[in-house]
């Protein structure tokens, strides 16, 4: 796994991505040189040749990950690739042509330049990463691994390791005491904890995954110490989790890290740039969406009675009450009752319903922003009842208050709206991972995938 943008990104997947810009790239260097009139290098270097490729291989990148094809890699259909990456290229030619319209000929590629480009990567892209999963995929990056408890914690990630092979993570097996460990996923029981020396001298793991919170006193600790200093990576299923989900397992969490160390505790340069750049980008939004809000207000108004304008007190930073603004997209009077907003609730409005899929409905909160009760990114709020309850069985639910909440989040990126208690614990431990990786750069990769998830909204039906 690498950090990027402050999120754990598997080495395969940045793999694919870095070898698919350099093959786009060489796609429209070739096609230069088979298509110009002119010598291909007074193209590239006096006619910013180079910038413009750039341009249309960062296009061909975006709309890629837009489609989710650097979250889910695997070849499912062959056909459907091909046609994949041939949206992609038109997407492509879109861009062109709108550079041309808006009269930036200094930023688009000859007609045929772009034509043999585009057909050459619409070849050589799929037929890329067909390779890459049946072959590369397994030499890229793949760390064997063994885990010492058998814990739910720990079978999780051995599950996901199994359905997830781009994540580069083998699993080699477990240690454990346990008599009922037989049934375990992704591997096999290969001996008892203190057989663990023997057990990667046998099977030369890059790496050992330890959780046995509940036997503390039965961890080969020695044991342990010489194989970190022999070169074995040692990880915690507390990290080890984290990685593998971009979430903050509560059931590994323990006080003491809450306590004791200040990795939770956001740094305060950050979370003041972190408000002075979310009331920039308030603005900017406001005046962008202006047009678009006034025509909600009205649909809102004229299709049911009631204020186009729904305020609700929410909780913000260190438990402070506040008002926060939506469109109102449920019936007049349905919204008081305190009871969880579940899908396709019959209390939501036609005109609702379609604010709530595009995220319309939450742009009045951008004035929420300027006012400084919240930021662009953040936990979401939740009303003053709700928390009250919620703190009561959630361990460590507090602490999702102790920074802004915001807009957008890096649960509301990752995870579909739920009504379940599993879905509730599930966001507060997204929420632990934001607050605990706070920075610009995740900001403004949440804002990015958000933009994403409205766009694929209007392709949904």
């Amino acid at each position: 796994m690498i950090q990027f943008f402050r999120v754990f990104i598997p080495a395969n997947v940045l793999a694919l991505l870095i070898s698919e810009l350099v093959l786009t790239y060489t796609c429209y260097l070739l096609a230069a040189l088979l298509v110009l009139d002119v010598d291909p290098q007074i193209f590239l270097s006096n006619d910013n040749g180079w910038i413009r490729i750039a341009i249309v291989v960062g296009c061909y990148a975006v709309v890629i990950y837009f489609y989710d094809l650097y979250t889910e890699f695997r070849i499912k259909s062959k056909v459907l690739l091909f046609q994949q990456i041939g949206v992609v290229a038109g997407a492509a030619f879109l861009l062109q042509a709108l550079f041309s319209y808006l009269g930036g000929q200094d930023l688009i590629l000859p007609t045929w330049l772009m034509i043999a480009g585009s057909g050459l990567a619409i070849i050589l892209l799929p037929s890329w990463r067909i390779f890459y999963s049946a072959i590369a995929l397994k030499a890229v990056g793949s760390e064997r691994v063994v885990f010492v408890g058998t814990s739910s914690v720990v079978q999780e990630i051995v599950q996901h390791a199994v359905e997830h092979p781009e994540a580069g993570v083998v699993p080699i097996g477990y240690v454990d005491d346990r008599e009922d460990s037989n049934e375990v996923p992704g591997g096999k029981v290969l001996g008892k904890v203190l057989d663990l020396e023997r057990v990667v001298n046998e099977w030369k793991p890059d790496r050992i995954v330890v959780e046995m919170s509940e036997h503390r006193a039965r961890l080969p600790v020695s044991q342990l110490r010489e194989l970190n200093f022999s070169g074995v990576r040692i990880d915690d299923a507390l990290t080890a989790y984290e990685t593998t989900f971009g979430r903050i397992s509560t059931r590994e969490l323990r006080p003491s890290q809450l306590i004791f160390t200040t990795e939770f505790e956001p740094n305060p340069n950050r979370v003041t740039l972190r408000s002075m750049y979310s009331v920039s980008i308030a603005v900017l939004a406001l005046i962008i969406t202006s047009p678009v809000m006034l025509i909600a207000a009205l649909l809102v108004r004229l299709t049911s009675s009631g204020p186009s304008i729904y305020r609700e007190r929410r909780v913000g930073a260190r438990d402070v009450p506040f008002t926060l603004y939506k469109f109102r997209s449920m019936r007049a009077g349905a919204e008081p009752n305190a009871a969880w907003d579940k899908k396709d609730s019959p209390r939501v409005t036609p005109v609702g319903r379609w604010l709530r899929r595009f995220r319309i409905d939450e742009l009045p909160q951008l004035f929420n922003v300027l006012k400084g009760d919240m930021s662009i990114v953040g936990p979401r709020p939740e009303r003053p009842e709700f928390v009250s309850e919620l703190e009561k069985w959630i361990p460590f639910y507090r602490q999702r208050h102790c920074v802004k909440p915001g807009i957008t989040g890096w649960a509301q990126v990752n995870l579909r709206r739920g009504d379940k208690a599993e879905d509730t614990i599930a966001k507060l431990e997204y929420d632990l991972y934001y607050i605990k990786h706070l920075a610009p750069a995740l900001d403004a990769y949440i804002m990015l995938h958000t933009v994403k998830l409205m766009l694929l909204s209007l392709t949904e039906r």
